[in-house]
């Protein structure tokens, strides 16, 4: 569990991470390079989801070795089917990274959501939804192995 303490705001207790997989963790159906690592790093404090169509049928091949769930979901009402996820998980004990409009709703409801801005860039709906916006996705799960860089970005 990470824990995180944001003055004037509240106690973040986290036991998830759920990620989009194509637009935040890989473009174009190729994992980022980082990631990985990244995520290798986190699975000691946190339970790592990726939620994806697997489009590309790769999305396993890419995190042999990590402790994660994967879940395959069908193209239709993904926004709706994520959403059920997060709320099956805890959303209050989840954060949630995506870019796409069908991630928007499980950005909204999770603990702490934030969107990401990769080359495929990023829906208003899921950027308005969002507490935090990256850049790209290390600077993302930076913020989780880095807690001080959310907490000045969330405090009051």
């Amino acid at each position: 569990m990470i824990t995180i303490d944001v003055p004037g705001h509240k106690v973040f207790k986290l036991k998830h991470l759920v990620l989009d997989y194509n637009g935040t963790l890989a473009c174009d159906g190729q994992l980022i390079s980082g990631v990985k690592e990244k995520l290798e790093i986190l699975e000691d404090s946190i339970q790592v989801h990726i939620l994806t169509a697997d489009t590309f049928q790769s999305v396993s091949s890419f995190f042999q070795g990590i402790s994660c769930q994967f879940q395959i979901i069908s193209s239709i009402k993904q926004d709706v089917r994520k959403l059920e996820y997060v709320r099956h998980l805890g959303a209050e004990f989840t954060v949630c990274m995506g870019n796409g409009r069908n991630d928007s709703l499980m950005i909204k409801e999770a603990a702490i959501g934030i969107a990401v801005v990769l080359k495929e860039g990023a829906a208003i709906q899921t950027l308005l939804s969002a507490d935090v916006v990256c850049t790209d996705i290390l600077s993302a799960l930076e913020l989780l192995l880095n807690p001080l860089r959310l907490i000045a970005t969330l405090r009051f």
